[in-house]
This record gives structure tokens, sequence and C-alpha cells, in this order.
């Protein structure tokens, strides 16, 4: 068994069960596509809220394994040569995990790097440009008089989901019939946008029937059912 304990972020979220993967979350966008991946694969994992309430993202355990202080990261303890790999950012994660098990992402070379092109588009795209609408339309931004920088967002949302509404039409999943890491990275920020931020109307989401069709199809999953709540935070 893999000692975690040479792991400074295990003195302040001790693992109980250090022979699972231990994922340090918190249910965001971003943190939901690791729990979601793990509740899909079925692999063990032990789950560690960060609190942003308390600030353990800028916590020196927590920067020992993230020094971008961002959720999610992970330790594996059966990482690559049965040793301990330590790993940040969603998106490498998304992609080790699917390595790992051979899940959610195609065998075939040319499906494979389409697939990552697809991830890629929601890392540089959607998750940045929903977070700024996120931020000018329900947080702090929202009292800004000017609200061009606002509209600005919102206008390239609304075209990344036109470019999203264009792919999925006459397809079930972002590659056809294939459930792959690129829904998992995709459609958390999709409903987080309409939800959690309450921009629907704010970017036209009516307008795009097929993204709509999918997202209802994505939360319908028992395993995302589980996983947008993992970590479970405080009641």
């Amino acid at each position: 068994m893999s000692d975690l304990s040479v792991f400074p972020i295990t003195k302040k979220w001790p693992a109980r069960h250090p022979d699972r993967l231990q994922l340090y979350s918190l249910p965001t966008p971003n943190g939901v596509k690791v729990s979601i991946m793990l509740e899909e694969t079925g692999l063990p994992y032990e789950p560690h809220l960060v609190s942003f309430d308390t600030n353990d993202q800028t916590s020196p355990e927590f920067l020992s394994l993230n020094p971008n202080n961002k959720i999610p990261a992970i330790i594996d303890p059966a990482g690559p040569g049965g040793k301990p790999l330590p790993l940040f950012e969603s998106g490498a994660i998304l992609l080790y995990l699917a390595e790992k098990t051979g899940k959610c992402l195609p065998q075939d070379a040319a499906a494979r790097y389409e697939t990552i092109q697809w991830l890629m588009f929601q890392m540089g795209g959607i998750g940045p440009m929903f977070g700024q609408v996120g931020f000018f339309h329900k947080f702090a931004g929202r009292e800004y008089e000017d609200k061009r920088p606002r509209d600005r967002y919102a206008a390239e949302s609304r075209r990344l989901l036109a470019v999203l509404e264009r792919r999925l039409d006459g397809r079930q999943w972002i590659m056809g019939d294939d459930y792959t890491i690129a829904d998992i990275a995709t459609f958390p920020w999709v409903r987080n946008l309409i939800g959690y931020y309450g921009a629907g109307d704010l970017v036209g989401f009516n307008d795009f029937p097929n993204v709509a069709r999918v997202l209802e199809q994505f939360v319908a999953r028992p395993a995302v059912v589980r996983g947008l709540t993992i970590p479970a935070r405080p009641s």
C-alpha cells in the first residue's frame, strides 16, 4: 500500500482510505467533472471538501498539491508504475482517468484525438467564457453600470453554444453514440450557465434545442446525479 503521508495535503485532509484515489474538490462545474468521471468509472475514491469559504484552496497544504490553488486535484495511490501520482487541472485528470480505466475515451486514435479536441474546446472556451458571464451577470460584476463587459462575454458564450449546437445536430453526444470525457467536461458548465448563473435568457438558450436535449439526458445519468453533489457541502 502506498504511503500517502509523504504528501503534506494529507495533514489537513487525512486519508481514511489511503488505498483509494484521493479527490480534493468542491461541487463547482470544474470540480464535478472529476467526481462524475469517478462515478462513471466505478474507481474507489475518497472525496475531501476544499472550502472556498475558509480559503482552503490557498492553504499551504493544498498548494503543496496544486500550486495554482484551484480545484480539483487528486492523488492516485496506484499511479503509473504502482507509484502515487498527484495531479491537478480537471482536463488532465479526466484524460488520466479515462486512460487508466479505458472508459469514456475512444480507443481508435483518430476518434481519441477528436475527443481531446472537444475537451480542449471546453477548457479553453466554454469554461472561461461562461465563468465570466457568471461574474458579470450574477456576482459582483452585475453592479457595474457599464454592461459592455457582460454583453461581450454573453455574446461569446452564445457563439460557443452555437458551435456546440451544430456539433450535436444529429448526434446523441458530442462524439456521436459514444459518451465521453468531452461531455463530462462540457455539460456541467452548460447546466451552471442556465441554472446557478441564471443566464439562460441572457444568452438566448432557447435557441439551442440540441444543447438542451443533450443536457437533459446528461443530468439524468445516475453517475451524474451522484457526482454533482460530491464532495458534499456542509448542511
